[in-house]
């Protein structure tokens, strides 16, 4: 028997697509938008949510049974922000520049709809590996948009790719520059996220029948 079964394995990959936290159930939109100009904070916001998220749900599952219902939201709050502040902090102590790049974005952590929507909707009413196994894959699912967005963003507004010129040098005019390619800075304005997410959630839906139907 294998470690996971399929509806664990469910708990991974059904956010990567089919219900996925951003283009499915329209969630943490916020920073998709403001922080996906370079890829490598997109991945770096992902990789952060994905620590606060499986983490938060695992110790939200141990404590289930003990936290009063009249100040559960108080008590997820704590974990989350204690969380994050772990997250800020190593951020701070190993990527200072990239920390301030994040800015107030990292702290948002705390109030992002995905990490209290799977608090509340599966961690409190399920065991600590499946509440894990949920935690990665909606943070992986909400990782996944965010640095395709960013992808494309730094790619076609900047020409590069975590920092490095892929597409020629814009000032010696060599590479794509050669042949007259300009950067697009409209991709470096939150309204192109938008529009990307808007194409992701377009091709998605268009490609998948049960969507459909649903509308």
């Amino acid at each position: 028997m294998g470690l996971l079964s399929k509806k664990d394995t469910a708990l991974l990959t059904d956010p990567l697509a089919d219900n996925n936290p951003i283009t499915i159930q329209v969630l943490g939109i916020c920073s998709a938008l403001a922080i996906t100009a370079e890829l490598k904070a997109s991945i770096v916001m992902a990789v952060s949510v994905m620590f606060v998220l499986g983490l938060g749900n695992v110790v939200i599952s141990l404590m289930r049974n003990i936290i009063p219902s009249k100040i559960r939201i108080i008590v997820q709050l704590v974990v989350v922000a204690a969380l994050v502040i772990i997250v800020d902090l190593v951020l701070k102590a190993f990527a200072y520049e990239l920390s301030k790049t994040l800015s107030v974005f990292v702290g948002l952590i705390i109030t992002n709809c995905i990490i209290m929507g799977r608090f509340e909707a599966f961690a409190l009413g399920n065991s600590p590996w499946r509440s894990f196994l949920d935690g990665i894959g909606n943070a992986a699912g909400y990782g996944l948009i965010l640095v395709i967005v960013g992808f494309f963003r730094e790619l076609l507004g900047s020409g590069t790719l975590l920092g490095f010129k892929v597409l020629g040098d814009p000032i010696e005019k060599s590479g794509l520059y050669a042949i007259g390619y300009e950067n697009n800075g409209f991709m470096l304005l939150s309204p192109m996220a938008l529009i990307v997410v808007g194409m992701i959630i377009w091709i998605q839906r268009s490609r998948n029948k049960a969507l459909i139907e649903e509308n």
